[in-house]
Parts: C-alpha cells; structure tokens; sequence
C-alpha cells in the first residue's frame, strides 16, 4: 500500500450563507492552510478532522490501493485528487496524493 499524502488547501467561506442559515457558533474548524497529514494504510491520519476524513476516506483508500485515475482523467497527477470537506458554510479543499516513492 502506499502513502497518502493529505495537503490542506484552501478554505472557502460563505457569509451570506451562514448568515441566512447557520446559528452562530463560536468555533468551527481547527484545520490550517498548508497543514500536512500522512494517511499509512489507508486510515485516518491522527489529527484530522474526522468529518473533512469522511468527505475524502473513499479516496485515500483508493489512492493508498493504487487505484487512481479518478473519473477517466480529472487530475494531471492521476495518482491525486482535490475534495472538499462537507461543510457547507465553509469548506476546506485538501489535495490528496499517493506517495509512490
């Protein structure tokens, strides 16, 4: 199995939304851009979010298989992808990418 090498992006953040449907919360995500986590066998790095962990499991296990490519060609890396977690308010992107060395 290989590494994956689980990079946090960017977070987008939607006001309007939050404004419109989300009850003020005082603290949301702990993740920071640039944050680096290495998934081994396919498992939830320590550190994590787990609900951002849900939103990419199915394609680290994959990439961690050597299954890339996904969708026939989405990614320049094959052995990559980009998920967002499933915040809807204020999602961070993380790029994914099996360590094949």
């Amino acid at each position: 199995m290989f590494k994956v090498k689980i990079t946090a992006i960017r977070q987008t953040v939607y006001h309007d939304l939050m404004s419109a449907y989300e009850n003020p919360i005082e603290h949301t995500c702990d993740v920071i851009a640039g944050q680096v986590w290495i998934s081994e066998n396919g498992q939830r790095p320590d550190g994590l979010c787990p609900s951002a962990w849900e939103s990419m499991r199915a394609f680290v296990e994959s990439l961690a298989r050597g299954e890339g490519n996904f969708y026939d060609g989405w990614m320049k890396n094959p052995m990559s992808a980009m998920i967002s977690c499933n915040d809807g308010f204020r999602p961070f992107s993380f790029y994914l990418e099996a360590l094949t060395e």
